[in-house]
């Protein structure tokens, strides 16, 4: 089963899409929702686009066959950012290109000069997810010398001797969290297109920076970890963000996950960029932050629920995160902005 698209514009794309596997399209506010439900298989794809000649597609999938997406180059020398949250894919350019497997966790960035077929192959009956962020480097769009897609053509194409490349890169769980908060906006109208905007982005900046550390760095920047260990992190690191005032210790959440100090340590460093510590305790500020702002508790009510005994150890930390003490924050709801 193969589908091959000829463009980087979504309405053209979710045409095309639409055509072979049916189901429900949506278009609302200029995002594109293709739900699929029938024999080929189950699942959505969604799809924005931003300023600049630059999009967003997200395929997440459980196909009954395999599935072969066929995206061919154009003359706007478009750079196809991609990331696997889940399951697994093959990559190849061209119908007789090398396959490349892209797993959950990595990243694949992928240009061509010529006009020549990203080949990406869902597997049957394995739920993929697939985020692809397009950027056009030559589009009308794009009137700034030193802009973006400018700086990316100059990096990926004019500055590279080779006709195409393929990166796949080492494991990023950093990626899905953003994946994630991209996916939980509720908001709607042009606070929702704004922090869609703003998060792409941000994912773009996260891609581009794995690339130049793992060419700066060939060793595997997952260390000593496996996949099911950084999957493991993963889970127990949401059990910390939904439940922060927990009383959980390094020993304790060793316990629970089945791994040793050492590894979880090495994981929250490589997710977080923090200690199991610093983690907890910066989602206890943040929990904080939302009951003075929302609720009536007062302060000592607000430090026992998110786990802490120490009022003025609370408010220590409290003002090296958000530059106010809690009781100046609580005090000023009407007139203060947040700075976290």
């Amino acid at each position: 089963m193969k589908t091959i698209i000829k463009t980087t514009q979504l309405k053209q794309i979710f045409d095309e899409l639409h055509k072979k596997f049916g189901g429900k399209l949506e278009i609302l506010s200029e995002e594109y929702n293709l739900e699929v439900k029938g024999i080929l298989g189950n699942g959505n794809v969604k799809g924005i686009s931003f300023k600049n000649g630059i999009s967003y597609l997200e395929f997440d999938m459980t196909l009954n066959d395999d599935f072969m997406l066929s995206i061919n180059t154009t003359d706007k020398l478009p750079i196809y950012f991609a990331y696997c949250a889940d399951g697994s894919l093959t990559h190849q350019l061209g119908a007789n290109g090398v396959q490349n497997t892209l797993n959950k966790y990595q990243t694949g960035i992928l240009t061509s000069k010529r006009a020549e077929e990203n080949i990406l192959t869902f597997r049957k009956n394995e739920p993929t997810k697939l985020s692809l962020i397009v950027v056009n480097t030559l589009t009308s769009e794009t009137t700034s010398d030193n802009g973006l897609n400018q700086k990316l053509r100059n990096a990926f194409f004019e500055n590279n001797t080779k006709d195409s490349s393929v990166y796949i890169g080492s494991y990023n769980l950093k990626i899905s969290e953003k994946i994630t908060e991209l996916n939980a906006i509720k908001h709607t109208g042009i606070v929702r297109h704004l922090m869609m905007e703003g998060i792409v982005h941000l994912i773009l900046a996260m891609e581009v920076q794995q690339r130049n550390d793992d060419l700066e760095n060939a060793n595997n920047h997952t260390g000593s970890l496996t996949i099911a260990e950084l999957e493991t992190i993963k889970e127990l690191s949401d059990f910390i963000v939904n439940y922060p005032e927990n009383d959980c210790t390094l020993k304790s959440l060793s316990k629970r996950c089945g791994l040793s100090t050492n590894k979880l340590q090495e994981g929250f460093k490589l997710l977080h960029n923090r200690t199991v510590r610093d983690f907890i305790i910066d989602e206890r500020m943040k929990k904080s932050e939302k009951l003075i702002r929302t609720t009536d508790l007062n302060i000592s009510e607000v430090v026992y629920s998110i786990g802490f005994t120490s009022r003025s150890y609370f408010s220590k930390i409290f003002k090296q995160k958000y530059n106010c003490s809690p009781k100046f924050y609580k005090d000023n709801q009407n007139t203060l902005a947040v700075s976290a």
